[in-house]
């Protein structure tokens, strides 16, 4: 066995897939060493999630062989994998939610005396995992009630709980912090450290800079670069990502700002919201940043009508309104795009046509009933001026990649010509080809006179698409700065 196969914890060699006649690998091979974070990109669809679940058992390849530590290894379902050592963080938060925390995290090894639970233990265990990793949660607390970066924390909690030597991770940041995203960083310097080896996915470069060595790059299934951190730059992995250059990560076009569109006043709701005022302006990106836990969100859905007020005021182009409920915003020219498109955006088993027209149903009805000819005609408009790349109208929402999902949800509000769109995590988990095109569609609409309010937990996306910035910390407004503002100045105001 050669030192170089000595050192590899991983292999996946000439991997191919295909799905109903589609070519999802071609000929990949990858190599992660132990004791170090192999960064593995691509754009949505390069083939970067089904490389994780060939590995994890999910799906058998159709060619090529995998090998762990220089040893020939096959799994036949997940189970397998993981008795090998091997865990998967997935892109999609895989909880239950009805369960307790320490439940999910060792649902699969529960401690037991006899034949029961041995309930304190799992309590002592779980407090002892969530410890290691700095994540302050109650390990009784049904996991249903956390916030979705709390949950995807639970399952980084339970993979390390499985003591696995291989860990994979499919987007593991997309909805945490800043703070969380340097408490997980320490967990896997203190991982790796400890000779586990690392595959870290994810659409943020700048953390995979910051975290893996060396960095490979997938497009359209096929491997086209494997590189030292110190030899990869921003530009030369993108453009290998998206097979040509991108001149501006975050190009973003000042508009004309005319007068307020939104005024919220002493905002509070007994959920976390304490006496919140800010303003939106037409053609104006007001940026709002914080900490998971901060408050945006909530400030989201009060606006929208999802939360009740407890105090306060909000005004609409300088006109007191009470929005009890989404439908008084959307009647107001109010869209919300939400932090989670696949719970809250979509319904991912209905066509596309469908999903596009249900805010603004009414507009599709003749003699009493929906005209589907309208709607798909309606969506193919949006199609062309968004370039959602779909088989047709009748698709369901499931099979478009996250970019092409988040513009059919962008394109279900623009169809009610909104003069406020609030965009909760518009990028989240979508490639940087795609992010550009969303940050495209924010610079028309705000040249249109749109008012965008932009909740981001992507602090270099807050500053590179704002034309203001405010900043939330546990339910209060903490500051606000002009575009141009220093990370260091917002990152001081959201941690207050």
């Amino acid at each position: 066995m050669s030192t170089a196969t000595a050192e590899a914890a991983v292999q996946l060699i000439g991997i191919g897939k295909a799905f109903a006649g589609v070519q999802a690998l071609r000929d990949v091979s990858l190599t992660a060493s132990a004791g170090a974070v192999t960064g593995l990109v691509g754009e949505n669809g390069a083939g970067k999630t089904t490389l994780l679940k060939i590995l994890a058992g999910v799906y058998k390849p159709d060619r090529g062989r995998i090998a762990l530590g220089g040893v020939p290894a096959s799994f036949n379902d997940p189970a397998a994998a993981q008795a090998a050592g091997i865990a998967i963080i997935h892109q999609e938060v895989n909880v239950l939610p009805h369960l307790s925390v320490a439940e999910n995290i060792y649902l699969s090894h529960l401690p037991r005396r006899g034949p029961f639970v041995d309930w304190p233990r799992l309590r002592d265990d779980c407090a002892a995992v969530l410890d290691n990793l700095r994540v302050k949660l109650d390990p009784e607390t049904p996991v249903g009630e956390l916030s979705l970066a709390r949950q995807q924390m639970v399952e980084i909690a339970r993979a390390i709980a499985q003591h696995a030597r291989i860990l994979a991770m499919d987007e593991p940041t997309a909805s945490l912090s800043s703070e969380e995203v340097a408490i997980l960083f320490s967990t896997i310097r203190q991982l790796t450290a400890e000779g586990v080896t690392v595959i870290f996915v994810s659409h943020r470069l700048e953390e995979v800079f910051e975290i893996a060595d060396p960095i490979a790059v997938l497009r359209d299934g096929q491997m086209v670069g494997t590189m030292p951190r110190a030899q990869a730059t921003t530009e030369r992995v993108i453009e290998l990502m998206v097979g040509r250059p991108i001149d501006r990560q975050f190009p973003k076009e000042v508009a004309e700002v005319g007068p307020v569109v939104l005024e919220v006043e002493h905002l509070s709701t007994e959920q976390l919201l304490r006496d919140v005022s800010l303003t939106v302006h037409r053609g104006e990106v007001v940026g709002l940043a914080g900490l998971v836990g901060a408050g945006r969100t909530e400030l989201a859905r009060a606006i929208f009508g999802v939360d009740r007020l407890s105090a306060g005021s909000i005004r609409i182009q300088g006109r007191e309104v009470r929005i009890g409920s989404p439908a008084d915003a959307i009647r107001l020219g109010i869209g919300f795009v939400p932090e989670d498109r696949k719970r809250s955006g979509l319904l991912l088993r209905f066509p596309l046509y469908a999903n596009h027209t249900l805010p603004s149903l009414r507009r599709f009805v003749r003699s009493g009933r929906v005209v589907k000819r309208l709607e798909t005609s309606a969506f193919q408009r949006w199609t062309k001026e968004l370039s959602i790349h779909a088989r047709d109208a009748l698709e369901e929402a499931r099979d478009l990649s996250g970019g092409n999902q988040q513009k059919v949800v962008l394109a279900k509000w623009l169809e009610l010509s909104p003069q406020l769109l609030i965009l909760d995590e518009p990028t989240r988990g979508i490639d940087v080809g795609a992010k550009v095109e969303i940050y495209d569609i924010m610079n028309r609409l705000v040249k249109s006179g749109t008012a965008i309010l932009m909740i981001s937990s992507d602090l270099p996306e807050v500053l590179g698409m704002s034309d203001r910035i405010v900043v939330m910390h546990e339910g209060r407004i903490t500051g606000e700065f002009a575009r141009g503002a220093a990370r260091e100045q917002v990152m001081e105001a959201a941690i207050a």
